[in-house]
């Protein structure tokens, strides 16, 4: 019995880590006043640089014959593109438009449209392997960073 109760208590904790570790990767969304909008937007370029790397390794693997090893490396590169477009899809819905950008400024519109664009930019990335796909993504992350915040970006990025 003791077992049992024990095996259930360790399956509810797992459980419950689970289902709220997507919600902590943008933040808790709890009112603490602490966010690092800079690290947020560094991220996403750096999800950016990784899905542009996985479209160049997917193409060059695409152009020739590939054997069962060269399959499985393929097939983890889509998984990285994938993976990557959807954490920047998950920081743009998570952390920018249920937190951080406010209906009440002046620039709400503006940058609305901006992450939006961001979504939209990133959902081109997971349907496609063209590498015009990445560097329209590093745009509009630039994009929303000037919307958002108002002036140039302070930070480098470089493929």
């Amino acid at each position: 019995m003791i077992r049992a109760l024990t095996m259930t208590a360790a399956c509810a904790a797992t459980l419950a880590v689970v289902m709220t570790s997507s919600q902590a990767m943008a933040h808790c969304q709890v009112p603490c006043g602490i966010y690092g909008d800079q690290l947020r937007f560094q991220q996403m370029l750096e999800d950016e640089h990784t899905i542009s790397k996985a479209q160049t390794e997917i193409n060059t693997l695409s152009s020739s014959k590939l054997d069962a090893q060269g399959q499985n490396q393929l097939s983890r590169w889509v998984a990285t593109k994938e993976d990557h477009a959807q954490k920047i899809q998950d920081t743009i819905a998570a952390y920018f438009m249920a937190q951080r950008i406010k209906p009440d400024s002046a620039s709400y519109v503006k940058t609305l449209t901006a992450a939006h664009a961001v979504m939209v930019h990133a959902m081109k990335c997971k349907q496609s392997a063209d590498p015009a796909t990445a560097a329209g993504l590093e745009k509009s992350i630039f994009d929303l960073y000037r919307a958002y915040e108002g002036k140039e970006p302070t930070f480098e990025h470089s493929h």
